[in-house]
């Protein structure tokens, strides 16, 4: 099953509270988290590193927190995800590892590549604007025959 760490979702969660609050000059990481009711310690962690990373600039002082360093809309959760978890790697042969025995006749390391790469690039193309302007995780809309479908 692929799922992302806890470390990441926070820090995807964080970066979609900040962008939902352009209006305001910085947050703490305490903010953040009471917002979602997540450990403030472990999540002031993660924004040092966002920070450390360049997605997110930090303010000291008595106003001080944390605000995007760029737009929300060049920000991508695959930047997110690669600064809290490193490189994504379905399995671990797609990362050049030679110590499978099965290489030589192994049939799936490029067909799981191509999955890896296909993952990759649709978490490139999800923005963190793309996160916070989607408030709703599911809407339900009737169609004219009166079936059920979830758009996202």
């Amino acid at each position: 099953m692929l799922k992302l760490t806890k470390k990441a979702d926070y820090g995807l969660m964080a970066l979609k509270y900040l962008a939902e609050h352009p209006d305001l000059a910085a947050l703490s990481a305490k903010e953040v988290a009471d917002a979602y009711g997540i450990p403030a310690q472990l999540l002031a962690k993660i924004l040092q590193l966002l920070t450390k990373h360049g997605l997110l600039r930090s303010h000291a002082g008595m106003n001080g927190g944390y605000a995007l360093a760029r737009d929300a809309r060049q920000i991508s959760a695959y930047e997110v995800i690669l600064a809290i978890d490193g490189p994504f790697f379905i399995t671990s042969c797609i990362k050049g590892a030679k110590s499978c025995e099965l290489t030589p006749s192994c049939t799936i390391k490029e067909p799981l590549a191509r999955v890896n790469e296909t993952i990759a690039g649709v978490l490139k193309s999800i923005s963190i604007q793309d996160l916070a302007e989607h408030e709703h995780p599911a809407k339900r809309e009737t169609d004219t025959q009166g079936l059920v479908a979830l758009t996202l």
